[in-house]
């Protein structure tokens, strides 16, 4: 299954455009062991880490992860089962302050963040192939259920990205 950029908002799109092709669940299942191929070696020190003093920690980045695949496999769901409700977005930043993400162990953040993903991937294999192409509304914009489950993919690729490029060269061994 494969995502149409056309049929996306350009919020969507950056997300889409960063997944590879192929079938959307064995991506979803395949990026998680690479997401904590590069997480699970660091120590709770080195979780804690910020590449810049505005920017969130290891540990908020992780648990921003985990909150935004929630939000996002809620949407899914409620799409699939054909509520096509609108629905809000919801402001990262405050999740992320309230959720206090820095007093967590970084191994709890790390296995609820791998907990998740393998529900987020049995949600998507018992979809019916109907249900991939069911539309809901997320911020006045149409969003399916197929699109949600590539925002998720691409999201999590997105933040990968930017833990490999701008806080894995800052942390001390």
């Amino acid at each position: 299954m494969e995502a149409n950029a056309n049929e996306s908002k350009p919020f969507f799109t950056n997300y889409i455009n960063q997944v590879p092709e192929g079938n959307i669940i064995e991506i979803v299942a395949t990026q998680i062991k690479e997401t904590l191929s590069i997480l699970q070696p660091l120590n709770e020190e080195q979780a804690n880490f910020k590449y810049a003093s505005d920017k969130w920690s290891i540990k908020e980045v992780v648990g921003h992860l985990t909150d935004n695949e929630r939000v996002w496999t809620y949407r899914l769901l409620r799409i699939a089962r054909g509520d096509n409700l609108n629905y809000p977005g919801y402001e990262q930043e405050q999740f992320v302050k309230e959720a206090q993400f820095d007093h967590v162990p970084f191994k709890d953040l790390l296995e609820e963040f791998e907990s998740l993903r393998k529900s987020t991937i049995f949600l998507l294999k018992g979809l019916p192939a109907e249900a991939w192409q069911r539309q809901g509304v997320l911020n006045q914009d149409p969003l399916t259920v197929q699109q949600a489950a590539y925002v998720i993919a691409g999201h999590e690729i997105h933040h990968r990205t930017i833990l490999k490029e701008r806080y894995l060269p800052g942390i001390k061994n």
